[in-house]
């Protein structure tokens, strides 16, 4: 593999870009107009400029990927994560090129990224699942299943992700007020509006399992990582090990993603979620069939470089360690930096006046962003993830703590005030936090 193409952007075009380096790989950058300016731009081998701002017009444009991929004769396409990342349509049609997909087969991309479809397969592997519904017609229909599990219940889109499509009803009248929103959402970020009904789990933790694997059936998990902390359904901070498990629930929650791969024959870097209860019972939620946003604090308590191995593994090699080689050291925890108000969220674009880091031993910065630079309101604002680690969990809080009372961050409004709050409230440092979290100690009403 000589060359590829990074269909993706920013802060995790700069992640693929700094493994191609080290291992002699020329890459290939796509761009919007809006980001013709980020640092990886000039970071990649080459830069094309793909269209307009609106992820339909670039960075969703998959004939203009697929031209540019062909004329620059790339080896490989990799897709990053969000965008075209698990679209079974877009995979199929790089294979058809002769080009390698840095990615999951089309086939598992398209069965895990159908919500109601990959609820089925699990459950024929064994695994747990949320009880929950099939596909849904109309609001009736799931008003009937609602009142038959039991509210409170969660309303999903079956191809939904990153908490869209998502919301929590607690009656018949929420459920039907929320029905006609979410479908259409889905609509129009997934181009599909099927919806199903799962019964919510209060307290939840968020517990996903990292797994790899290759061409020849050997497939590993890395450990999970817990990802509680979050708001509007979506990750906010994320560290490994999870604080919250017992050993022997560890042990079985890694016995439980590895049935799950291994039922769809998993190849390359992937994720099984789950959501677990206070009394650690864990259920199924779904497979993210590409690399995730918080892979890097995995990366740094097992000590491997994850896209070296999703490299490795779309040439046709085998994993470089077993399961029983695998032994996690130490903790780590991964800050989201958004552009975005720190108490209600809101997206806060504009041009970063200053950015400065402060250098901590322990401490990862993988930003997609640096001084001068503007963060476009088309895009996910999030401007970098800071990835503290330690021998303990204690010492990556207290690194947290070091580095946010240094950094600087002017010309929008960004969560860093959010995290140091965090960091100094004691439910936080005790380690008891569930999704719910951030709602009840922190976001002010």
């Amino acid at each position: 593999m000589k060359k590829i193409l990074i269909a993706n952007r920013g802060e995790i075009a700069e992640r693929i870009i700094r493994t191609c380096s080290r291992l002699g790989i020329e890459t290939v950058a796509v761009y919007s107009s809006a980001d013709k300016d980020l640092p990886y731009v000039n970071q990649a081998t080459t830069a094309h400029h793909i269209g307009d701002p609106p992820a339909a017009k670039s960075y969703l444009n998959q004939d203009e990927i697929l031209r540019i991929a062909q004329e620059e004769k790339v080896d490989a396409v990799h897709p990053g994560y969000g965008f075209l990342s698990e679209n079974a349509s877009f995979v199929r049609k790089i294979e058809e090129r002769g080009i390698t997909f840095i990615g999951p087969s089309a086939d598992v991309v398209e069965a895990m990224g159908d919500k109601i479809t990959a609820r089925k397969t699990m459950q024929e592997a064994g695994v747990p699942v949320v009880p929950g519904s099939g596909e849904i017609e109309d609001v009736t229909e799931a008003i009937a299943f609602a009142n038959e599990i039991n509210y409170p219940i969660m309303l999903k889109a079956a191809a939904g992700g990153g908490g869209i499509g998502m919301q929590r009803c607690e009656n018949d009248q929420e459920l039907e007020k929320a029905f006609a929103s979410s479908q259409n959402r889905a609509k129009a970020y997934f181009g599909n509006g099927a919806m199903f009904v799962e019964k919510f789990i209060d307290d939840a933790r968020h517990i996903e399992v990292q797994i790899v694997g290759d061409d020849n059936d050997n497939i590993v998990h890395l450990f999970e990582r817990d990802c509680s902390i979050q708001r509007r359904n979506q990750k906010v901070l994320e560290e490994t090990p999870s604080p919250f498990l017992s050993e022997k629930t560890r042990v079985q929650i890694g016995e439980a993603a590895l049935l799950a791969a291994k039922h769809v024959h998993y190849t390359n870097a992937g994720t099984v979620e789950f959501v677990m209860d206070q009394n650690e019972n864990f259920y199924f939620l779904e497979m993210n069939t590409r690399l995730q946003v918080e892979h890097p604090i995995t990366e740094e308590t097992v000590g491997v470089d994850l896209v070296e191995w999703q490299l490795l593994v779309a040439q046709g090699k085998d994993l470089p360690l077993k399961q029983e080689d695998i032994v996690p050291t130490g903790h780590s925890i991964e800050f989201r930096l958004y552009a975005e108000d720190p108490t209600s969220f809101m997206p806060s674009p504009g041009k970063i006046e200053t950015l400065k880091f402060p250098e901590i031993e322990g401490v990862r910065i993988d930003a997609g962003y640096e001084s001068g630079s503007s963060v476009s309101p088309f895009y996910d604002p999030m401007i970098a993830k800071i990835i503290v680690s330690g021998a303990t969990r204690k010492e990556a809080i207290d690194k947290g703590e070091a580095f946010f009372k240094d950094f600087s961050l002017t010309g929008i409004k960004h969560n860093g005030p959010l995290f140091t709050q965090l960091l100094a409230e004691r439910h936080f440092q005790e380690g008891n936090y569930s999704t719910s979290y951030l709602a009840r100690h922190l976001i002010k009403k």
